[in-house]
């Protein structure tokens, strides 16, 4: 049957023309002032990602800040108007960071290997520069601008300065190479004044920057292989250049003091013809080199194993132990004839209030084998290891764990418990179900039903819960019987971070660290889809 539509008066029929995007009331000045900052902040990063040359990041950027003007001015989008932010700190935050992750697991980025071919050359040329023997001394000052120390020197001929004529000051710092500085003075050979920077007295030289300025090379050019001045007293500097030389057509280094040739092999290495390597290689694909590692290289499989287990032990652990807690209070409190109850639940909150990083940290203090409060004043000067001894550790670990925890699961279980249907549980009573029937048939399932989801997500965060295992133990004691700095009460996340290196226990291997990220990432996963799984069936049979 046909159907009329509603008719429209003349305002609403004006309204419904009228876009977002062109009504010009407070609300589009205010969406104008907003989009001209995001604009400009975008524009900085643009600005800055150019700059240092991070392209893949310029042009992710700018796909970003194109797509917000269009979504924010356009009549077309509505809908993206309000999902626009998430998706946009989903794509950043999220979907980037782990699709990053993955390329570094496939490569072999670490210490050694940290930059690109061009940036290992130009350190290679600057690590192995030598004093050229019979230079020229170069009457030097010392000059500093907002903290940094850089040469100036004046020009003697065109090759220790390019562009300048002989007796120009030219100016030069460890990020750039010497240049020519206008209105600069010098009284003969000594540079007196320069614009913009201030010249340091000897005495200052010798009591506030003379590790600094003993290490401080300044490049002569952009060409690394053009050398640098470096000066021992901070008087006199004189130029080095590389013994190693780079030839860019045959992709090879020669040393030429001895005149042996390095070539670049599959590994991100100049590698001789006997096997010897230069110390500094670049980033390059290894496959699954890294994955294969985890698995079959005895100084981190073994580690792992135990560590696994552990890690799933102290997540269900943690779980458990804080939900029955929590549970155990909110039937406790949500009991009628308990006096006093909004007392006794504002106290239970109190660990839920404290950071957890900072009460861990106390936990430590208390926990400590010789001076800590448990073994000193709760247990009469006893020296009971809490934290060194492997099992006591890990029975502390869940301790503090439990004590940080229940809080939570206390929250969460009285907001259930009070939720529950009253007319179900009378028509139980009228049935003749017992406590115990009640309990079990009735009370228990709608419980797992609201909390089931929050007991998945509490499992994933006690997986990761990196914060915990650092501050309390740092994954000690260690283990004895391997080579690496791993701990019985280390869990994934804080071996990934070890294995990384960049707590300075062992060398970094982004690489390895970044393998071992994505296997957490699939076991958490996994364990969190069953998870989920198992809750829908719960509901359905409900």
């Amino acid at each position: 049957m046909p159907t009329t539509a509603p008719q429209l008066d003349k305002a609403e029929r004006k309204r419904l023309r009228t876009s977002h995007a062109r009504d010009y009331g407070p609300g589009f000045i205010v969406k104008l002032v907003l989009m001209a900052a995001i604009n400009a902040l975008g524009v900085f990063g643009l600005l800055a990602t150019w700059n240092s040359g991070a392209m893949g990041l310029f042009w992710g950027l700018l796909a970003l800040l194109v797509a917000a003007d269009y979504v924010y001015f356009s009549k077309r989008a509505l809908p993206l108007k309000y999902i626009y932010p998430g998706l946009a700190f989903l794509l950043v935050f999220q979907i980037f960071v782990v699709g990053y992750t993955v390329y570094v697991s496939f490569t072999n980025y670490g210490d050694g290997h940290n930059g690109t071919k061009e940036q290992a050359v130009t350190a290679l040329l600057a690590q192995n520069e030598r004093r050229v023997e019979g230079s020229a001394a170069y009457p030097i000052a010392v000059v500093e601008r907002d903290g940094e120390l850089g040469f100036a020197v004046v020009a003697q001929d065109v090759s220790i300065c390019e562009g300048a004529q002989p007796g120009d000051v030219c100016v030069g710092t460890s990020e750039d190479p010497l240049a020519r500085v206008d209105d600069a003075t010098h009284d003969g050979g000594a540079v007196t004044s320069v614009p913009g920077w201030s010249v340091l007295t000897f005495q200052q030289i010798v009591t506030e920057h003379q590790a600094e300025v003993t290490s401080l090379r300044v490049p002569v050019s952009d060409n690394p292989e053009d050398g640098s001045i470096r000066t021992t007293d901070g008087r006199n500097a004189f130029a080095f250049k590389s013994s190693l030389e780079w030839d860019e057509d045959a992709g090879t280094m020669t040393d030429v003091t001895t005149g042996t040739v390095f070539s670049a092999n599959d590994r991100g290495l100049f590698e001789a013809e006997d096997g010897t390597t230069l110390n500094v290689g670049w980033r390059v694909s290894v496959g699954f080199e890294n994955y294969i590692t985890a698995f079959t290289d005895a100084r981190y499989s073994g580690p792992f194993v135990r560590i696994l287990v552990w890690t799933i032990a102290f997540a269900f652990l943690s779980v458990a132990t804080t939900f029955l807690l929590g549970l155990f209070l909110a039937i406790v409190f949500n009991d009628a004839r308990l006096k006093g109850r909004k007392i006794y639940r504002t106290l239970m909150i109190f660990p839920y209030a404290i950071p957890g990083f900072l009460a861990a940290l106390i936990w430590s203090g208390m926990l400590n084998r010789s001076f800590g409060f448990i073994n000193q004043v709760l247990l009469g000067g006893a020296s009971i290891g809490w934290l060194t001894d492997p099992w006591l550790a890990r029975l502390s670990v869940l301790g503090v764990n439990l004590w940080l925890g229940f809080p939570y699961m206390f929250l969460i279980c009285t907001g259930a418990l009070q939720s529950l249907p009253g007319d179900v549980m009378e028509a139980a009573k009228v049935d003749g179900a017992g406590k115990w029937r009640q309990w079990r048939s009735i009370t228990m399932p709608l419980l797992l039903v609201s909390t089931a989801p929050l007991l998945i997500s509490s499992f994933a965060f006690n997986f990761n819960n990196f914060t915990l295992i650092y501050m309390l133990t740092r994954g000690g004691p260690r283990f004895t019987d391997v080579s690496v700095p791993l701990g019985h009460t280390d869990i994934l996340i804080s071996m990934v971070y070890s294995v990384s290196g960049l707590d300075g226990t062992a060398p970094r291997n982004f690489g390895l660290a970044s393998a071992l990220s994505i296997v957490v990432f699939i076991i958490v996963g996994t364990i969190s889809a069953i998870g989920f799984r198992q809750t829908r069936k719960l509901e359905e049979v409900m």
